[in-house]
């Protein structure tokens, strides 16, 4: 009787084991597909969530170049990830201050490592408000390089661009700015 026990509770062990082993398998299969079939984070649709820093961007008339910019260097799932992330935004106007040439260039694929360093230069990980910054501050940005903050007045400055507007969003906040940062 006891071997029969035995039997029966070491026979159940191994179809509960096989069982979970063909669940895990099904539900990773299910995952990968889709993953390659809906994307990554940047993907993701719904109605109540905060839109992410690359959503936010894509919605605002002011920042194409950005936007382009950020699909030609390959970062739109790294910054719709979790982050947080906070990003200084060039508008097009502050791209249209660069010489002439100069964002069709970096958009070539030939150029898309200098592209993601000038991108990096302008995402910091972690979320920096600007009711926080303190004159003189400076912070370490995602492809090196730092950037300085100034305060004057009621202002914030980053790099000598003026903060002109703060925009929190699901994965961090962007600050929009009137110039391209260029790493010194």
């Amino acid at each position: 009787m006891k071997k029969s026990i035995q039997t029966l509770l070491l026979a159940s062990l191994f179809i509960a084991m096989s069982c979970k082993q063909t669940n895990q398998a099904a539900t990773e299969s299910t995952a990968e597909t889709t993953a390659a079939t809906t994307g990554g984070q940047e993907n993701v649709v719904d109605e109540s969530s905060v839109p992410n820093i690359v959503q936010t961007a894509v919605g605002s008339k002011d920042h194409t170049t950005l936007v382009t910019a950020v699909k030609a260097a390959g970062l739109v799932t790294s910054l719709s990830n979790a982050g947080p992330f906070t990003v200084f935004a060039p508008t097009n106007a502050a791209f249209d201050k660069l010489p002439a040439g100069t964002v069709e260039g970096l958009l070539k694929p030939e150029k898309k490592g200098d592209l993601e360093n000038i991108l990096g230069y302008h995402t910091y990980v972690g979320t920096l408000k600007t009711e926080y910054m303190q004159d003189g501050q400076e912070f370490d940005m995602v492809f090196g390089g730092k950037v300085k903050i100034t305060k004057k007045e009621d202002k914030t400055y980053v790099n000598g661009s003026e903060i002109v507007a703060s925009i929190p969003t699901g994965n961090g906040i962007i600050h929009v700015i009137g110039d391209v940062l260029l790493p010194k």
